[in-house]
């Protein structure tokens, strides 16, 4: 992952989802020795068309007054785990989505919990999760757990999904930092499916020699961590293969895992589907906090 940025941002809208990912958050901040910069957003928009009506400055001013206690419980839940943590606040108006994509910008990665009340956390059900992890320029990560928002995992590997496209690759590098700063083992899935072929009187399953499609597999899934092992030769790595679709076995892997790392789109996706089938399956569904990273976009001349 690169090193773009000393901070990393949080979304906050006050649910137990909100606060489980705060300390996320600022347990991965403290030991990073990164900032943290926790973000709220006032949805007020809509309120602001009725501006000096009775009753709506009066709403306004407790949504501002709510969203400032937001904060201020997020930033001491923040410092009750490290009291030397360098800790911002912004409360700011606007739609929760373009509000973090736009401090990723600067940011080293975004984090949000799984579910909300209706604000950065809440945005991620329903087909909201791809306007963030498709679009933000850092890495997302979307705090879940085995059993609710609550129980996150602190234990257990590092599981990354490969397929050999520029976002797995990215993936990868990602998971390599994780797994090495965390001090456990990498995880290395790779999944494939059978092959289906459509045409105008439906659709015709396709069946190549499992054999041979394995071993090729398998000298990809080798060829995308060689250079990875040179690297980080303090990383043990776990490979698995499973003729089965991707989701699931990442989902399966993600039982036992500590964080799962994923890359916005793989090999196969459609060009408009910025969040493919299995990071959506994994932001709804993991039972760890899922990382989504997209590849590099390529510097401007």
């Amino acid at each position: 992952m690169t090193d773009r940025n000393r901070t990393i941002v949080v979304g906050v809208d006050g649910s137990a989802a909100s606060v489980t990912a705060v300390s996320w958050a600022a347990r991965l901040a403290s030991s990073r020795r990164l900032g943290l910069d926790i973000v709220h957003g006032l949805q007020i928009a809509a309120l602001g068309y009725g501006e000096g009506m009775a009753g709506i400055d009066v709403l306004i001013d407790a949504v501002r007054q709510e969203g400032d206690r937001v904060v201020a419980v997020s930033r001491k839940v923040a410092t009750s785990i490290d009291e030397d943590l360098v800790v911002t606040t912004e409360t700011l108006t606007g739609t929760p989505a373009p509000l973090l994509i736009e401090r990723s910008r600067r940011a080293r990665m975004v984090v949000v919990g799984a579910t909300g009340s209706g604000g950065f956390a809440g945005m991620l059900l329903g087909t909201t999760p791809a306007t963030l992890v498709s679009h933000a320029h850092s890495p997302v990560a979307v705090i879940r757990g085995r059993h609710g928002a609550a129980h996150v995992p602190e234990s257990g590997p590092v599981v990354v999904g490969l397929d050999g496209s520029p976002a797995s690759e990215a993936a990868n590098a990602a998971a390599f930092e994780e797994a090495s700063a965390r001090g456990v083992p990498l995880v290395a899935v790779h999944a494939w499916t059978d092959v289906t072929y459509e045409d105008f009187y439906g659709t015709v399953r396709l069946i190549p020699q499992w054999e041979s499609m394995a071993d090729d597999e398998e000298r990809l899934l080798a060829q995308r961590l060689a250079g990875w092992q040179e690297k980080y030769p303090d990383v043990e790595i776990r490979r698995v293969l499973r003729r089965d679709r991707p989701r699931l076995a990442l989902l399966e892997a993600a039982e036992k895992a500590q964080l799962v790392v994923v890359g916005s789109r793989g090999r196969g996706g459609f060009a408009g589907m910025l969040l493919g089938s299995t990071g959506q399956a994994l932001v709804q569904h993991a039972g760890c906090p899922v990382l989504v990273v997209r590849p590099e976009a390529p510097a401007a001349d």
